[in-house]
């Protein structure tokens, strides 16, 4: 049997932080058995989903990398084949049309609720000759659902799960109007789809009771189910945006990694020992539902950013700067070209060192870009004082006969801090505030070789005469 999974999102909002670990899981345990990732766009809600929408999914998908083996199933197209089902099974028996007026159905919830039962169809035409039906009434057609006995989903997350059948009503498959329920257009797809296995989130496993009647009542072999929990907030309430961001768009502003992100997602609701980090061939060799737990999982922004931060690090420097590159392409008081990219592109390994962000990274990197005069953070100007624009002074002339290595430019600030009876620091702080506006940078003398000797000395006298 080759493994295929699927990710079915509704394009009727943003592609939501729990709907990318889906995903994620989906693709992993495909991979981790040799199959196959499938995507299929559930667009059946035509006044709620949008092109755009749609094409969220799509971009969000294709940012962290999960990309389906298969062009995309847009479940709208497939109306023909969910009421070619629904009438097999009214042929078969295990389907009826109801003739029930919407004043009826409602007078039916009502009087439900008025005796304190939950709200469902009654049955009454499940029995009945359809010449009895109304004059002018389009029929719906419901599943006959077995009455006696109970339902039981072999979950490989959750266990077995059972319910009476008492408690399960017959369900419409295929309204009035001709249109298929969801529930009913989900079965079909996945069987024609050949999924093996539905891996989805825990809000649908009342659904799959129901959908498991409708794979019996047509004698298809059933999937795997796995429902996986759902990802909460810190304080345990429904994840949302008062909480941070929740789409996976908003983490591709906010900075995020792709990688990060579903290294963070991995580790969100599975777990492997202690193994922390993972790439993507590691997650792929070690992902298995079994080690997916049953409890929510707590989104930790502050963990994610950490993970982040070290993903930046092991980055490659010459993507890290085109991507600094494209968000300071925003800034208009900045100078990018060729001269302000390859300095980025020079002091890239010192400058992720302390970044958690890409947001980061390019604020840290903006003043390789910023023409003179170079705005000063208030520490970084209090560090310009008479005395210490006069040693600059000097310390110009020191550098200006020095070749603009590192290493070299590191030795030539010693000597003059020596020279001079001061500490490196106290000759290192002055000089960063004076070349970068501020009092944090990778270290100076890969500063200054960054800036180049023509740049840096113009930075020095721009605040020492």
């Amino acid at each position: 049997m080759t493994v295929r999974t699927r990710f079915a999102p509704s394009p009727t909002g943003l592609l939501h932080i729990g709907g990318a670990r889906t995903a994620l899981f989906n693709y992993l345990f495909s991979r981790h058995h040799g199959g196959q990732f499938l995507l299929r766009i559930e667009d059946t809600d035509r006044e709620r989903s949008t092109a755009q929408a749609t094409q969220v999914i799509l971009d969000g998908l294709a940012w962290l990398g999960l990309t389906p083996d298969e062009p995309p199933v847009y479940q709208s197209t497939r109306q023909a084949r969910h009421a070619e089902v629904a009438m097999q099974m009214l042929e078969s028996g295990h389907a009826y049309r109801c003739y029930c007026t919407p004043d009826e159905l409602k007078q039916m919830r009502e009087q439900a609720l008025a005796e304190g039962r939950p709200p469902r169809y009654d049955g009454r035409w499940r029995d009945r000759d359809p010449k009895d039906a109304p004059p002018g009434v389009k029929p719906a057609i419901r599943l006959k659902a077995p009455r006696d006995g109970e339902t039981v989903v072999a979950d490989l997350v959750q266990g077995d799960v059972r319910v009476g059948n008492t408690e399960l009503d017959d369900m419409i498959i295929l309204r009035s109007d001709g249109t298929p329920t969801y529930l009913h257009a989900v079965v079909v797809d996945d069987h024609d789809m050949g999924i093996t296995h539905v891996v989805r989130g825990d809000d649908h496993l009342t659904n799959t009771f129901r959908q498991v009647q409708v794979y019996d009542a047509m004698g298809w072999d059933k999937p795997h189910f796995a429902h996986i929990p759902l990802i909460h907030g810190a304080d345990g309430a429904k994840l949302s945006k008062r909480h941070g961001a929740v789409s996976v768009l908003e983490f591709r502003e906010e900075g995020y990694l792709p990688e990060a992100l579903c290294n963070y997602l991995l580790r969100l609701g599975w777990g492997h020992g202690d193994a922390e980090i993972l790439s993507r061939e590691e997650a792929i060799a070690l992902f298995d539902l079994g080690g997916v737990g049953r409890a929510a999982s707590r989104m930790d922004y502050a963990k994610l950013t950490h993970v982040n931060g070290i993903w930046l690090r092991r980055a490659d420097d010459d993507r890290l700067t085109q991507e600094v590159l494209q968000r300071l392409a925003h800034r208009p008081e900045l100078a990018l070209g060729t001269v302000a990219a390859h300095r980025i592109r020079t002091l890239m390994p010192g400058l992720k060192e302390r970044a958690k962000t890409l947001v980061d990274l390019a604020d840290s990197a903006a003043f390789l870009a910023h023409p003179l005069p170079l705005p000063m953070e208030p520490k970084a100007a209090a560090l310009l004082t008479a005395e210490n624009r006069l040693m600059l002074r000097e310390l110009a002339a020191a550098l200006a006969g020095t070749d603009f290595g590192p290493e070299r430019i590191d030795a030539a600030l010693r000597a003059f801090a020596e020279t001079h009876g001061r500490k490196l620091g106290q000759v290192a702080q002055p000089l960063r505030a004076a070349v970068a506006g501020s009092t944090v940078s990778p270290g100076i003398d890969m500063t200054l070789a960054a800036l180049g000797r023509e740049e840096a000395l113009a930075r020095i006298a721009a605040v020492s005469t």
